[in-house]
């Protein structure tokens, strides 16, 4: 995920205690919490908060999620989550991550989302026209 910051986001996070497992090793699970979170802040950074698009009665359920555990995040250590859109589509989305350690940039995590739009009934969409061209627009600018 190489390129310009106005190509990526970046989302800062500290280790707390409760992210992390007697070992003082963030649990594994905490990364897709953080995946999340920075997934929100991506967006909103590039103008689309979630909000705006839950006004358009559109949900974007995760339907794959992956995780590499590269090396370990252990309790109060500070990580950047970087985030970039991989693919945009009429039908899904795919969003990728890599959380670095703050001081080092070492990748220690890397991953990815795919996400599918959704009517507020649940029923798999087609993004409208406006939301597909933005998000290619953004995509554009990641490749």
């Amino acid at each position: 995920m190489n390129g310009d910051e106005n190509r990526y986001h970046l989302y800062s996070v500290r280790a707390r205690y409760a992210d992390t497992d007697p070992m003082g090793i963030v649990y594994h699970g905490r990364y897709f919490e953080w995946f999340e979170a920075a997934r929100t802040e991506y967006l909103r950074s590039m103008g689309l908060p979630y909000k705006r698009i839950e006004e358009q009665g559109i949900s974007l359920p995760v339907v794959e999620a992956y995780c590499r555990y590269r090396r370990p995040v252990v309790y109060d250590e500070s990580v950047r989550v970087k985030t970039v859109l991989k693919e945009a589509s009429r039908s899904r989305i795919h969003l990728g991550y890599e959380v670095l350690g703050e001081e080092d940039d070492i990748v220690r995590v890397e991953g990815y989302t795919i996400h599918c739009y959704v009517s507020r009934n649940g029923r798999p969409i087609r993004a409208p026209k406006e939301l597909f061209d933005f998000l290619n627009t953004l995509f554009s600018s990641t490749e």
